[in-house]
C-alpha cells in the first residue's frame, strides 16, 4: 500500500478537480468533496489513490484501498466507494469483477481508465439538457417504439418476451451534447448492450465507432485489419 502526505493528497485532487472541469462535468460526473469538516472524505480518498501516477494508473486490490483509507478511518471494515464512484458518480473505474474489457484488472481490482469520458454505464449524463415532454415529443415520432429492435413501449422486448420494453433517453452520437436532435429512444436492453460504444444514424442503425476501446473487444485479426487501414490513411507513427 502507498502511503500519501496531505500534500500529495492536496495535489492529485487538484488534478482530479481541472479534469472534472474540463472533461466530465458536461456529463454529470459528481467530483466528490475532499472534506467534510476537517476529515477528509472517503470517495476523495479513493478517488485519489487510484488517480495516482495519472494517465499510468495501475490495478489497485478493494484491500489495498481499505487499508488506505483506514489510515483516515481505523473502524472501515470493507472500502465500497469504488464501485459507487463508477456506477452512481460517473468515474471511469473499471473492475475486475463487474468483467470490464479493460486488460490487466483481476477478479477484486480496480483502475481508474480515463479522466476524460465518463463510466461507460453512467447513465447520470443521458437526461441532461433533454426534458420529459422533449422525450415525449421524440418518442412519438418513433411511434414510441425502440430506434434499434423496434419493440414497442409496454409490449414485450422482441427478444425477451417476458421484458415489458420500457423507452429510454439514448445518444445518437455520444460524442457530442445531449439535446433534442441527438436523442432517440431504446429499449432498457438495446441501452445496456450498445452503451457508450457507438454512433446511430435516425433509424437506429450503428454508422460509426463512438469510442475508440471498443476496438479491444474485437479479435486479433480484425483489430489487424482496422490498424491497416488506419496506418494507410495516417502513417506510420502517427
Amino acid at each position: 500500500m502507498a502511503v500519501l502526505s496531505d500534500e500529495e493528497i492536496e495535489r492529485i485532487y487538484a488534478m482530479l478537480k481541472k479534469y472534472h472541469q474540463k472533461y466530465l462535468k458536461q456529463h454529470g460526473v459528481v467530483l466528490p468533496n475532499l472534506r467534510r469538516g476537517d476529515s477528509y472524505t472517503k470517495d476523495a480518498l479513493v478517488l485519489v489513490y487510484l488517480a495516482r501516477d495519472y494517465p499510468k494508473t495501475r490495478s489497485v486490490s478493494k484491500s489495498d484501498l481499505t487499508d488506505f483509507v483506514r489510515r483516515f478511518y481505523p473502524k472501515t471494515s470493507d472500502v465500497q466507494q469504488a464501485r459507487h464512484l463508477a456506477m452512481q458518480k460517473g468515474w471511469y473505474i473499471a473492475s475486475g469483477t463487474r468483467g470490464n474489457t479493460v486488460k490487466g484488472v483481476r477478479p477484486g481490482e480496480y483502475k481508474l481508465v480515463s479522466l476524460k469520458e465518463p463510466y461507460p454505464a453512467f447513465r447520470g449524463h443521458r437526461k441532461r439538457g433533454v426534458t420529459a415532454a422533449d422525450f415525449e415529443e421524440v418518442k412519438r415520432k418513433y411511434d414510441y417504439r425502440c430506434a434499434t429492435c423496434g419493440s414497442k413501449e409496454d409490449g414485450p422486448i422482441f427478444n425477451y418476451p417476458r421484458v415489458k420494453t420500457k423507452l429510454t433517453v439514448a445518444h445518437m452520437n455520444p460524442r457530442k451534447s445531449l439535446g433534442k436532435g441527438n436523442i432517440i429512444p431504446q429499449c432498457q436492453m438495446c441501452n445496456r448492450a450498445y452503451r457508450n460504444w457507438w454512433v446511430f444514424d435516425k433509424r437506429g442503425r450503428v454508422v460509426a465507432v463512438a469510442n475508440a476501446k471498443v476496438i479491444e473487444r474485437s479479435d486479433e485479426q480484425v483489430q489487424r485489419e482496422i490498424y491497416e487501414i488506419l496506418r494507410k490513411k495516417f502513417g506510420e507513427g502517427t
